[in-house]
């Protein structure tokens, strides 16, 4: 292992400006390199190149499930016990457990039930900008990309509308990092979300509807297929990873249009691109800054690295989908690319589930805002806008606009 690698701070300020130089010296220099969350206060190995991500993403030395890893490697990195009822989900297992649970909320997500959406989204859209309409200028990400994802996924899972705001909050939460090392906020919310999770459940096992969570139910009570505590643990996965990251896509993808007007006006007189557009916009700027976390169990040699057993691992998505290796001139934001293999909803076994979704909710959502709001601008000098701090999420804090 390496220990003269430069030093690159992805946490800095310069990094919330604009991450892409950064990662661009890290896949020049240093593809996989051991940094130091300061957040986290401990250790993770970023892989940046598009290939090795790639790679590294379909590779099963490098394992999901935290049970498998020891007692003081969990205390290092998972330091707040109370997630520990809601993180019994997919996303952190491996097969055949994987396979088990992805199988129960797959049919949710097939591209008939995704396409069975539609009308609901536009109408969803659409009600979003009426409210918009006469205010000249709002926050796009509080009066539209926020609102839409939450509504879907809850609708979807059947949670009621009044209850969308307490979401929207625990999840600012979830994902945002412990200030100082004090992870109260986290554990706060933990409680409050399972308190929440619990009651909901119940009503829904008294009086089961057409929703998924109802489906999800069902399954649980036919035998061993959804433990009690992994149907709470997947109810609490899709609303969040149905809702944040199909917010910043919005958000990411209507910044990128309005810093490349030529590309905003090609769309805008030919909605016919919108999904070339959106892949691009997955590519540019996509919503999910790194993978979720890996663990290798023994340690692995990876891309000219050995990695110690039991550090955690990421790939910077960010990163591989601006590799001028995979994609010429990454820094051209070009609507019409092809081809466009982007890995901006991962790879491998965790692709995710939601990515359809997430697609079809920009499909609709981008191009009913351009035709509604031609003159669609920023209202703050763009270089003011700030990205958020945290390891997994790319996205604005806030996206002043103007019509």
């Amino acid at each position: 292992m390496s220990t003269s690698a430069p030093r690159f701070d992805l946490w800095s300020e310069e990094a919330r400006i604009d991450p892409l130089p950064i990662l661009a010296r890290m896949r020049r220099e240093a593809p996989v390199i051991r940094l130091f969350n300061p957040h986290q206060g401990a250790p993770v190995w970023f892989v940046t190149r598009y290939k090795e991500a790639v790679e590294f993403l379909r590779d099963p030395r490098f394992i999901k499930d935290k049970d498998k890893l020891s007692a003081q490697t969990r205390r290092l990195y998972f330091r707040v016990n109370e997630l520990s009822h809601l993180d019994q989900h997919m996303i952190n297992a491996d097969p055949p457990a994987h396979t088990r649970l992805r199988s129960l909320v797959a049919k949710a997500f097939t591209p008939r039930r995704v396409d069975d959406l539609r009308p609901r989204i536009t109408t969803i859209v659409n009600r979003l900008l009426d409210g918009m309409q006469d205010k000249g200028s709002v926050d796009l990400l509080e009066a539209f990309a926020m609102p839409l994802p939450v509504t879907v996924i809850a609708e979807l899972l059947g949670i009621p509308s009044e209850d969308h705001g307490r979401f929207r909050e625990w999840v600012n939460i979830l994902f945002t990092p412990p200030v100082g090392g004090d992870f109260e906020p986290l554990r706060r919310m933990a409680r409050e979300f399972q308190g929440y999770l619990q009651e909901f459940l119940a009503r829904r096992r008294a009086h089961p509807r057409e929703d998924l969570t109802s489906a999800l139910i069902a399954a649980e009570e036919q035998g061993d297929q959804l433990s009690g505590a992994e149907l709470m643990s997947m109810v609490f996965l899709l609303l969040i990873a149905g809702y944040e990251t199909t917010a910043h896509l919005l958000g990411n993808g209507v910044w990128a249009l309005l810093r490349h007007p030529e590309q905003k006006e090609l769309l805008r007189t030919n909605p016919w691109l919108i999904d070339s557009a959106v892949d691009e916009m997955l590519r540019y700027r996509g919503p999910v800054k790194n993978t979720t976390t890996r663990f290798p169990l023994q340690e692995t040699e990876f891309g000219g690295q050995l990695i110690p057993a039991q550090e955690m691992v990421v790939a910077s998505l960010l990163s591989a989908d601006n590799d001028a290796e995979q994609f010429p001139e990454p820094e051209r934001f070009d609507i019409t690319r092809t081809p466009n293999r982007h890995i901006a909803f991962g790879a491998g076994v965790h692709f995710c589930l939601g990515g359809p979704l997430a697609k079809v909710e920009a499909v609709l959502a981008i191009p009913l805002l351009l035709e509604r709001l031609p003159q669609l601008r920023f209202a703050v000098d763009p270089a003011t806008l700030r990205w958020r701090t945290g390891i997994l999420l790319h996205g604005l804090e806030q996206l002043p606009v103007a019509f």
